[in-house]
């Protein structure tokens, strides 16, 4: 891991404890600046997702998410050991995970869209899990399967509550929704806004009309990111909706400079 002093990344395992690694054992789970139910919620971490833990401490433990690099304190009770690689990723927005194969069997485990599981049968329309959790198959897709589209993907979270930290469709941030929905494309990306901004390889001229955009291009403000359905319209989890919203851009951005948040920093894309 490359050195840093930024406190998302900047790995200080506890008394010199050991790594071991586990996975989120729940649906979703805070990662929180320090071992303390009342503290902020940085991101979320979500089921079938791995860490590197490092011991203990009051019910939490210290993790590095492998899927991103940040660094935190997960519930305890929310982490169990990793087992062999996933095969599966959830496709829909979110599912259900029975203690066996039919829906009729109660307390299921909620799973969101992008959790990781190992699948291990098949029994009817049921995927049996490595921990005989069963989920509707329909719902699953191999791991290599890649979304031609991640603004389709972006798309289908439209209405979901904002969230502060949020990574999934109970509700979900602005960086939280580009970075689920990129994962769901098979592009790795960065958790933050800031980070998601040098990310995006190629900066495109912000033009006083806000003209010459395209579907798929990311708009980012200081603290804030949006990305572009068409060439006019913006699509971001924000603060003013309290959800993730669809409007045209040229309004959203003049909104936020009224507001006293600064105008927008760049617009980049994926590639030309």
């Amino acid at each position: 891991m490359t050195q840093t002093t930024d406190r998302r990344f900047l790995l200080q395992p506890p008394n010199g404890a050991a790594m071991k690694r586990m996975r989120v054992a729940v649906g979703i789970t805070a990662l929180r600046p320090r071992p303390d139910p009342s503290a902020g919620i940085d991101t979320e971490l979500i089921y079938g997702e791995t860490v590197e833990s490092y011991g203990d401490e009051e019910g939490f433990i210290y993790v590095r998410a492998e899927r991103d690099g940040y660094v935190g304190y997960a519930a305890e009770a929310a982490l169990e050991p990793a087992a062999a690689p996933a095969t599966h990723r959830v496709r829909a927005l979110r599912t259900f995970l029975y203690a066996g194969p039919s829906i009729k069997v109660p307390d299921p485990l909620l799973a969101p869209e992008g959790a990781e599981l190992r699948v291990v049968d098949v029994t009817g329309e049921f995927a049996v899990l490595d921990n005989r959790r069963c989920a509707y198959a329909a719902h699953l897709e191999p791991l290599s399967a890649v979304a031609k589209d991640y603004v389709a993907v972006a798309e289908r979270y439209v209405g979901t509550p904002y969230l502060w930290g949020g990574r999934t469709s109970l509700g979900l941030d602005c960086s939280g929704l580009l970075q689920t929905a990129l994962r769901m494309a098979g592009i790795p990306a960065p958790r933050d806004s800031d980070l998601l901004e040098r990310f995006y390889p190629v900066e495109i001229p912000a033009t006083a009309a806000l003209d010459g955009l395209r579907r798929g291009d990311a708009v980012f403000w200081k603290g804030h990111v949006g990305v572009m359905r068409d060439e006019a319209t913006l699509l971001h989890a924000n603060g003013h909706h309290m959800a993730v919203a669809s409007e045209p851009l040229a309004e959203a951005a003049a909104r936020i400079l009224a507001k006293s948040f600064g105008p927008i920093t760049s617009i980049r894309r994926l590639a030309e």
